[in-house]
């Protein structure tokens, strides 16, 4: 399996001093860029391959992944247009998508414990989304809405009746079909002047007008993860989210593995 994942942003809400800021995936916690720790996970979830769609700062993320010796497990699709809206990226990657193989869609600037990887990875849903009830109900979290146990809303504004609703991670995983849905979408979307709609209004059309059941959800309330949008999110990130996820870590149990290739034991977390 592949992921996709867009990495192409400036982050201007990030209010951090000066107009040269680390490119989001590039901020570091704990001595780590997100993206080592996105490489990190992603290989030890059994992914094939990890390509970003870049575009602020590519060059220092090429750098990154040069220094991190993942050039054999990242590739970079750079869209020259990145300054507009991430639907934008995602149209840039559609080729990647459409590879009529199942996929993960990821955002890039998400610290988070790799069990949210294993559960999507591993979820018996085609078409699946993560939602974590513990959120903040303002206006800034996509808000997943869930009636009769089936999702009936995907926005960050809400319309409809629910049971109960959570936030979206921002992490999905598509069928090879969904994921041509989308991007067919994306074109539309394209087409109509609309490139600064967020990208997740192309994927709640095709959800919503898909047969009852082909788009399911995963329930990781209590799993550490955070989105870094804002400069306070920084430094949640740093004091409170990484403990949790380290301290996650450390708990969950290990297997001693031997390398048929060399012989030698490796230590895997389950």
């Amino acid at each position: 399996m592949k992921v996709v994942m867009l990495a192409a942003g400036i982050g201007s809400r990030l209010g951090l001093a000066g107009t040269d800021h680390p490119a989001k995936v590039l901020l570091r916690f704990g001595g780590k860029s997100l993206l080592q720790y996105h490489i990190e996970i992603l290989r030890s979830h059994g992914i094939d391959e990890l390509v970003l769609g870049v575009g602020y700062h590519r060059q220092d993320i090429d750098r990154e992944i040069v220094a991190l010796g993942a050039q054999d497990f990242v590739r970079t699709v750079f869209n020259e247009n990145y300054e507009e809206g991430n639907i934008v990226t995602l149209w840039t990657l559609r080729d990647e998508l459409c590879c009529d193989e199942p996929v993960l869609l990821m955002d890039a600037d998400v610290l988070y414990d790799e069990d949210m990887i294993r559960r999507l990875v591993h979820s018996s849903h085609q078409n699946c989304l993560l939602l974590d009830r513990d959120f903040d109900p303002g206006d800034e979290p996509v808000k997943l809405c869930i009636r009769d146990g089936e999702i009936i809303e995907f926005r960050k504004w809400l319309s409809a009746e629910f049971d109960f609703c959570g936030e979206s991670v921002g992490f999905f995983k598509l069928s090879a079909e969904a994921a041509k849905k989308v991007i067919a979408q994306t074109d539309l979307y394209l087409r109509q002047g609309r490139r600064n709609d967020p990208y997740e209004e192309a994927i709640r059309d095709v959800l919503l007008t898909s047969p009852r059941g082909t788009f399911a959800f995963e329930d990781i309330t209590g799993t550490p993860w955070i989105e870094i949008d804002f400069a306070v999110d920084i430094e949640r990130a740093n004091t409170e989210v990484l403990p949790l996820i380290l301290a996650a870590k450390d708990n969950r149990p290990t297997v001693m593995m031997i390398d048929p290739l060399v012989g030698q034991e490796e230590t895997q977390s389950l």
